[in-house]
């Protein structure tokens, strides 16, 4: 049933088991990694994490108006290059890195090595997206933070068919289905690396039924056509102007207080998740 809360986020038995990373851990081709880390460690950690930063990483901390909110970025950040060192074989702070138009990052150089990942935090948690050649988006959201209307939210930035399902869902369960809606949708546009240029209502993250039509209402075929439709939970294709991408999509919680989407480009990959144990 299309109404089920199941298809908008993670249920009770998605929580995800995250597990002590092996010392000669590898990245194949059809795996994608995803690591859990907690954003609150201690000053000595913070400081020698803070030391691996480039300029414009600690210029961008110094933006944040609250320290709460510079360390965890200080953190994350640092976090990031410890994961990446690991996989290239490099010293933390010798990784570089650059943006396109949108802000997503990329590995200035990385020879061969072809790694794609993402990063996301939300209330003290953060979560890591690695992978070889594929493109790879994360988002978490902490479900217990303050948010506003979230029946006003999903009318404005969801599809109305989306907005529709969500109003069915039963009151006690609508924030975490609404959650799980949002961390799709997040996901996606990072994966895509083009952010909010891809209009949030323009691509559905619940299935699609026979009886269906698109999310704006029409039933013409070219606007079809530049609609993004998922055809079962897990997968999405696209049409990308000349070809067609299939992302596979997984939603989960992480402990009791989060939850998580990564969407990750092509099909017949795996998903590994791992636990940062700090430095």
């Amino acid at each position: 049933m299309i109404g089920s809360h199941g298809f908008f986020g993670a249920t009770d038995h998605d929580v995800r088991a995250f597990l002590e990373p092996t010392a000669n851990l590898a990245l194949s081709k059809d795996a994608v990694h995803v690591w859990r880390a907690a954003l609150d460690v201690p000053e000595t950690q913070i400081g020698v994490l803070r030391e691996t930063l480039d300029e414009d990483e600690l210029r961008r901390a110094e933006r944040f108006r609250f320290p709460e909110h510079r360390r965890h970025f200080i953190v994350a950040r640092g976090i990031l290059r410890r994961l990446l060192a690991r996989y290239l074989n490099e010293p933390a702070d010798r990784i570089g890195f650059e943006y396109n138009r949108y802000g997503k990052p990329f590995l200035k150089e990385q020879g061969s090595s072809l790694i794609r990942f993402n990063l996301s935090h939300s209330g003290g948690m953060a979560l890591y997206v690695f992978s070889r050649i594929r493109e790879v988006g994360i988002d978490i959201e902490w479900t217990r933070r303050r948010m506003g209307d979230a029946e006003q939210i999903a009318t404005r930035f969801f599809s109305p068919r989306e907005a529709k399902v969500l109003l069915g869902i039963p009151e006690h369960l609508r924030k975490e289905a609404f959650f799980g809606c949002w961390t799709r949708k997040e996901a996606y546009i990072k994966a895509r690396g083009k952010g909010l240029s891809i209009p949030l209502d323009r691509f559905e993250v619940i299935p699609l039924s026979e009886e269906t039509i698109p999310p704006n209402g029409s039933t013409n075929a070219s606007d079809r056509d530049n609609l993004s439709i998922l055809t079962d939970p897990f997968t999405l294709r696209t049409n990308d102007g000349p070809r067609q991408t299939t992302w596979g999509m997984r939603t989960f919680k992480v402990g009791h207080e989060h939850i998580a989407a990564v969407v990750v480009e092509g099909e017949e990959w795996r998903m590994q998740c791992w636990q940062w144990r700090g430095i």
